[in-house]
């Protein structure tokens, strides 16, 4: 009769457990902090709106730095934003983030924008730029990336860098309440907004 019980049990944690994650949603919010005080960023958006994200207990920051386009080349995992064919801007994951978000699939930074994140498998020069293959499970793009277009990669950064003033990018979780909690702040370096 125990294990029963306790089988029971198990099952309606775990019931529990999903009923909590579904009710959770992944927004993105871009903009700057205008405050930062212990364990809340508020976030003034491009929206207008003034967001309150509540950070994690060991929240980190990534800075969001430029990079050469030479280092768009076969074999390395991108994120691109495109709007139809021609890439937006280009985040060269370093390599420990291999595979995070692979697909491709609706974006927010323009209308109709849409978000690649894949393996290059060929880059081809041409004098407007690069044409990029790119692969990932269940399917291939091919994206335009022209000369000026942002290209970008993730660095370690330090919570100091996340104060007043720096432009953000933030993938928070949303509850049912209206809640936002993050883990991690994408910190543009050096005044930099991130374009992503």
């Amino acid at each position: 009769m125990n294990i029963a019980r306790l089988a029971l049990a198990a099952a309606l944690g775990a019931l529990l457990f999903a009923s909590t994650a579904s009710a959770q949603t992944r927004v993105l919010i871009r903009g700057t902090i205008s405050k930062i005080d212990g364990r809340t960023a508020t976030i003034a958006t491009r929206e207008g709106t003034q967001a309150e994200v509540r950070l994690a207990d060991k929240w980190t920051v990534a800075l969001v730095e430029p990079i050469a386009m030479t280092a768009i080349k076969p074999g390395a995992f991108v994120g691109i934003a495109s709007l139809g064919n021609e890439a937006l801007e280009v985040l060269v994951f370093p390599e420990a983030m291999r595979g995070a978000g692979e697909g491709h699939y609706p974006w927010d930074l323009k209308p109709a924008s849409m978000m690649t994140n894949a393996t290059v498998a060929t880059v081809a020069q041409a004098s407007d730029g690069q044409t990029l293959k790119l692969d990932y499970k269940g399917g291939t793009q091919t994206i335009h990336v022209k000369p000026g277009t942002p290209v970008v990669t993730f660095a370690p950064g330090q919570q100091s860098d996340a104060r007043p003033g720096a432009k953000v990018f933030v993938g928070a979780m949303k509850a049912a309440d209206g809640t936002l909690t993050a883990s991690r702040l994408n910190v543009g370096k050096d005044g930099m907004t991130p374009p992503m």
